[in-house]
């Protein structure tokens, strides 16, 4: 079966994908009929390449880089039909080729698949996204919403919801990374841009949202994990305004909560052959501080917090 046909299954049956059941944490103090602030679509690790399925053991998960151009195409129709305010990739939206070329145009073409979305869409960098491309080289390639010019780390407003976005592609010396300087393994938020974190949110007028690539979640697996994640909760719960955390990383997904905080990283697109493996969702975001995500495929669904 050749890409484009598959392609065109996947996004056709995409508009039928049915959404999870399970919801996690407590029942918010939402009205009957209340209206979200802000509803947002959510898709990470498309690891897209031109090349063969990889069998992988556990955190990682076996890899079919390119179905994934199909599956996002599902994933595009599906919030296409559901009219999300913007969508958002978390990280790792390409994976890498032969050469800087062929690199190059894998993120060409998943970033062409994402830009069917008919709204504002934003990225979150990831390792692999800098695997043979640097910072600039990577976001002078896609866009984003209202900026001129892509950013690594930014925030945005929408329906008075601060979201912010960080960017923990750095080393543990605080080097930015680059192809030949990084590790996935080793993934850090840097000084500077922590204190910048403490300024949005201080100065955020309510709720606030966190996307980051790399995980937060300290029960997360820990080769996934933020090495300085700790410093960075710390600003994000002091802050009381941040009800969750959105990241991708660890394929298989998982929620977990601390301090009054959600940390939320879905699941890959990459994992797995077939659409039923697909995995995405959307976030409704409530005045009285509860976010209702819900997963489609093989993405949880979950109800999160209540009033600030």
């Amino acid at each position: 079966m050749n890409e484009e046909f598959q392609t065109r299954r996947f996004f056709i049956k995409g508009l039928g994908a049915f959404a999870a059941v399970p919801l996690f944490g407590c029942a918010g103090a939402r009205a009957a009929g209340e209206k979200p602030l802000v509803r947002f679509g959510l898709v990470t690790d498309c690891h897209y390449a031109d090349i063969p399925y990889a069998r992988r053991p556990w955190p990682v998960g076996d890899a079919s880089y390119r179905e994934s151009a199909a599956k996002l195409a599902e994933c595009v129709a599906v919030m296409n039909r559901e009219h999300p305010d913007f969508l958002v990739e978390l990280g790792d939206f390409k994976d890498l080729g032969p050469d800087k070329t062929s690199t190059a145009g894998y993120l060409e073409k998943i970033e062409n698949v994402f830009a069917g979305f008919r709204g504002e869409r934003y990225h979150v960098l990831g390792n692999h996204d800098l695997d043979a491309l640097d910072k600039v080289e990577f976001l002078s390639r896609v866009s984003n919403a209202g900026q001129a010019q892509s950013l690594a780390h930014y925030s945005f407003v929408r329906g008075g919801v601060k979201f912010v976005v960080l960017d923990a592609c750095y080393t543990s010396k605080m080097e930015d990374y680059r192809p030949g300087n990084w590790d996935w393994r080793d993934a850090n938020v840097p000084p500077w841009q922590l204190e910048w974190l403490a300024r949005e949110l201080d100065d955020s007028q309510g709720l606030a949202v966190v996307f980051c690539h790399q995980c937060l979640d300290p029960q997360a697996d820990a080769s996934h994990l933020v090495r300085n994640a700790a410093e960075v909760r710390a600003v994000i719960e002091l802050s009381g305004k941040v009800r969750a955390v959105f990241t991708g990383h660890q394929h298989s997904g998982r929620i977990g909560e601390s301090n009054g905080t959600t940390y939320y990283s879905l699941r890959a697109t990459v994992l797995n052959s077939g659409e039923a493996e697909n995995g995405y969702a959307i976030a409704q975001v409530y005045a009285s501080g509860e976010i209702a995500v819900t997963g489609y495929r093989k993405a949880a669904s979950a109800r999160i917090g209540s009033a600030v």
